[in-house]
C-alpha cells in the first residue's frame, strides 16, 4: 500500500483550513460534518465562507498565513493556489508533526483526502493516492449507487447489540460467524424494507437460540485460479472473506493472497523441486487439526484443486476425520493460460483432443505415455515441465512426432507478468533457457500454438512482459 487508510476522530478539534476559494469550502464543509471546530486563514473568503464567518459558524483570521497560526491545531490543509504559500504551509505542519494535506499536491501532504460513501456510522474511503482523483470520484459514485442509505441504520442496530452479543459468546469466532449469518439474511432484508423494530426482534430471538459452544471447524478447498485475481469465482471471493486460517500453495500469487480476509493467519505450504516447506501427509493432518480446533479452513490452491493439485487427497483425509468440507473449482491453468496466449486448446483445422499431463522430472526423466501423446491433431498440454523440457521434446520426437511441431511455453500466464516463448519441439528448449524462464510455466505442444500470431488479445503492461515469437518455418 501507498498509504495506510485510517479515520480520525477530529470532533471538537480545532483543525485549520488556509484560503478562502471554493475548494476551501468544499474542505471547511467536509471537517464540519466530521464535527470539528474549524479556523480558516485566508486574506478574503468567498460568499459561503463569509457568511459561515458572519453565523460563528467558523473563526475567520482576515490575514496570511503565519506559522503560529498552527498552534494547537490538530489537523491543517492547505487550499490556495498560490504553490509558495502551500509549501510553506505544509513544512510548517510537518515541523510541528501535524497531519497536514495540501490539495492537488500529493508530495507536500502527509495525509490524503479520499473520495467519500457516508452512510454514518458505516464509512467508505476510495483514494487513488492522488494519482486519479476523477477515478477515485467515480468508484464512489458506483459504490453510493450499490449501497443503500439504509446500511447506515443497520451499522447502528448492530453497534447497540454489539456488548449483548459479546456478553453472550464467549468465542470470537463464535460471534464472527453469528454477526455474518445475520446481516447476509433476513435481518438486513427487514431493515431495507423500513421494518427496524421487526429486525431488532429478529436478531434479538437469533441471539437467545444460538448456544454458546465452539464453532464447528469446516474446510474450504477452494481453486485460486493461474494467477489473475478477476478469474476467481463469486463463491471463492465469499469464502476467502470467511475464513480464520489460510492454508496457501506457491502457485497462489500475491495479488489473490491479498483478498483473503486481513485477521485469517497464514500458513505456507508450498512445494518447490527439492523443497517441500510440508509434505503432503503433514498437510492432510495439519487441515484435519485446524478444522478440529474449530476453524473455518481456506485450503488455497493454485488453478484447480483436482487437476494436478492433490485435492482429491486432502478431502480425502478429511472424510475419513469427519470433517466438513467443501470444494470450490477453479479456472485451471491449461485454460486460463492457453486462453490468455492467444492458442485455443481445440479447433476443428488442428486439433480435436486435448490432453494433460504433469511434466515432473525424476531421476531426469519423465514416466508418460509418449506413444499415447504423439498423436495427430492432438494438443498436448505440460503442466510444471520447465526442467523437463528438454527430455519432453527428445522424447516426443523420438516417438514421432515432427521435430517442427509448434509449441509454446507460458510464464507467469494471465498475469501483468506473462511472458510466451513459440518455437518448435526441437527449438523450443534452447529458447526457454534463453529467455531465462522460472515457474510458474505451462508448455502448449500442438498445431494450435500457430494461432497465436493471430488470436493474441492480451497486452500485459509493455515493461513486466514480452514474447519471443519464432518463425517456426524457418527453424523446422
Amino acid at each position: 500500500m501507498d498509504y495506510l487508510p485510517i479515520f480520525l476522530d477530529i470532533k471538537n478539534k480545532t483543525c485549520l483550513i488556509v484560503g478562502g476559494g471554493q475548494v476551501a469550502t468544499r474542505k471547511v464543509m467536509l471537517l464540519l460534518q466530521a464535527g470539528a471546530q474549524v479556523s480558516v486563514v485566508a486574506p478574503e473568503l468567498e460568499s459561503v465562507l463569509d457568511e459561515y464567518a458572519a453565523h460563528g459558524t467558523i473563526n475567520h483570521r482576515a490575514k496570511c498565513f503565519q506559522p503560529e497560526h498552527l498552534h494547537n491545531i490538530a489537523l491543517v490543509i492547505a487550499a490556495t493556489n498560490d504553490h509558495a504559500i502551500n509549501q510553506q504551509v505544509s513544512e510548517a505542519a510537518q515541523e510541528r508533526r501535524i497531519p497536514v494535506n495540501v490539495v492537488d499536491n500529493p508530495a507536500l501532504c502527509t495525509f490524503i483526502m479520499p473520495s467519500i460513501v457516508d452512510r454514518s456510522p458505516l464509512l467508505i474511503a476510495v483514494s487513488s493516492g492522488g494519482q486519479s482523483p476523477v477515478l477515485a470520484r467515480l468508484l464512489r459514485a458506483q459504490l453510493e449507487t450499490m449501497i443503500p442509505v439504509a446500511y447506515a441504520r443497520i451499522a447502528t442496530i448492530a453497534g447497540k447489540f454489539r456488548q449483548r452479543v459479546k456478553q453472550h459468546f464467549t468465542h470470537p469466532a463464535k460471534r464472527r460467524i453469528f454477526w455474518e449469518k445475520i446481516l447476509q439474511g433476513p435481518f438486513t432484508e427487514m431493515i431495507l424494507a423500513g421494518k427496524d423494530k421487526t429486525a431488532q426482534n429478529y436478531l434479538l430471538q437469533s441471539l437467545q437460540q444460538e448456544k454458546n459452544e465452539p464453532p464447528q471447524g469446516e474446510v474450504y478447498l477452494v481453486g485460486a485460479g493461474p494467477g489473475n485475481p478477476d478469474l476467481l469465482t463469486f463463491r471463492a471471493m465469499r469464502l476467502m472473506q470467511q475464513a480464520d486460517v489460510v492454508v496457501y500453495d506457491r502457485l497462489v500469487s500475491t495479488a489473490i493472497l491479498d483478498m483473503v480476509r486481513r485477521d485469517a493467519t497464514r500458513i505456507y505450504a508450498g512445494k518447490e523441486r527439492n523443497r517441500h516447506t510440508l509434505k503432503q501427509e503433514s498437510i492432510n493432518q495439519l487441515l484435519v487439526r485446524l478444522a478440529q480446533e474449530g476453524k473455518r479452513v481456506l485450503r488455497l490452491k493454485g488453478g484447480d484443486p483436482f487437476i494436478f493439485g492433490r485435492g482429491g487427497e486432502e478431502i480425502e483425509t478429511l472424510a475419513l476425520n469427519h470433517i466438513p468440507f467443501q470444494v470450490v473449482p477453479g479456472i485451471t491453468a491449461a485454460s486460463g493460460v492457453s486462453a490468455y496466449a492467444g492458442i485455443p486448446l481445440t479447433h476443428r483445422d488442428y486439433a480435436q483432443s486435448c490432453i494433460f499431463v504433469t511434466g515432473h522430472l525424476k531421476n531426469n526423466t519423465i514416466d508418460l505415455d509418449w506413444p499415447r501423446l504423439a498423436c495427430p491433431n492432438q494438443t498436448i498440454v505440460v503442466y510444471m515441465g520447465l526442467l523437463g523440457l528438454p527430455v519432453l521434446s527428445r522424447q516426443l520426437i523420438s516417438h514421432g512426432l515432427p521435430s517442427s511441431m509448434p509449441a509454446a511455453i507460458i510464464q507467469q500466464g494471465t498475469t501483468q507478468q506473462q511472458e510466451i516463448v513459440i518455437g518448435t519441439l526441437q527449438t523450443l528448449p534452447n529458447l526457454a533457457a534463453t529467455a531465462h524462464l522460472s515457474p510458474p510455466t505451462l508448455i502448449i505442444v500442438g498445431e494450435v500454438v500457430k494461432l497465436h500470431k493471430n488470436l493474441a488479445w492480451f497486452e500485459p503492461a509493455l515493461e513486466n512482459s514480452k514474447t519471443h515469437l519464432i518463425d517456426m518455418e524457418s527453424n523446422g
